[in-house]
């Protein structure tokens, strides 16, 4: 299998899936190595027979959907958009809500890997926005991925240190208990996290959210026309004012309507009132 040959068939079959070859130009490698690795597993001497395989057996477009699938996560990840999260986002929907009657702040995590964005999410909202607000306002988080085996790992719990790096040393002392190489986050950050396993492009969980993290997914890997057609359902899930919080590095499709910048806040944006 040369670079060239896996390049041709991605670009070959990846607009079948309704993803898109730009999305994945920098990870490419890391694809071409998984199709590599399964086409050992299934005796397959090369991508001509690959096809025919995908032909004769359609449950392998599945395991290839996964395959282009990029798992990259980390706690805290992208430090600022957190940053600004739990010192003047969150806390201001928070008092939005108590003002209302609300009893509770809910959130999506769309894509959630294995578990280090909604965890992180908890962890600041126990340790940091709760003692500001002076509220024990409860956090609820919905968080969905398609990859079963992610999901796993996210409702077990455990890390490796490096995943933890970007974590500050104190919330990770006072989340996490060490058992030998592996950081287990305490119970109390689990509390009020639901898995799901679900496709976005087909699924949505149930009811409406104060903010939906759809982060380095569906704007970097999907089509555009399938970028719009998920917006349109993100939006229809958001309560009005709510926050849609995307990739430091992806936005929304070009004129996309019913939604603004949140001041100018890097892939952060208010659903228009």
């Amino acid at each position: 299998m040369t670079s060239l040959e896996c390049t041709e068939f991605l670009q070959h079959y990846m607009p079948q899936l309704r993803f898109r070859w730009a999305g994945f130009r920098k990870f490419h490698k890391q694809v071409c190595k998984r199709l590599g690795r399964r086409m050992t597993e299934l005796g397959l001497p090369g991508f001509p027979a690959y096809e025919d395989y995908l032909v004769d057996h359609h449950e392998e477009r599945r395991i290839l959907e996964l395959i282009f699938r990029i798992s990259i996560s980390r706690f805290y990840r992208d430090r600022g958009v957190f940053d600004i999260l739990y010192s003047k986002i969150l806390p201001s929907l928070a008092k939005d809500i108590l003002l209302s009657g609300g009893d509770e702040l809910i959130c999506w995590s769309a894509g959630c890997c294995s578990g280090e964005e909604p965890y992180t999410l908890q962890i600041l909202w126990k340790l940091c926005v709760v003692p500001e607000i002076h509220r024990d306002l409860p956090l609820r988080i919905i968080a969905t991925d398609i990859n079963h085996d992610v999901l796993k790992r996210a409702k077990d719990g455990y890390y490796s240190e490096s995943s933890l790096g970007d974590l500050p040393k104190e919330l990770v002392r006072q989340a996490f208990t060490q058992s030998g190489k592996s950081y287990i986050i305490r119970k109390p950050f689990t509390e009020n996290i639901e898995f799901m396993e679900q496709d976005i492009r087909e699924q949505t969980p149930e009811g409406r959210f104060h903010v939906i993290f759809c982060r380095n997914l569906v704007f970097t890997y999907f089509e555009e026309s399938l970028q719009r057609e998920i917006l349109d359902r993100i939006l229809g899930k958001l309560y009005h004012g709510g926050l849609l919080v995307v990739g430091i590095h992806e936005s929304v499709p070009a004129g996309a309507t019913g939604i603004t910048r949140y001041d100018n806040a890097p892939g952060i944006y208010k659903k228009a009132d």
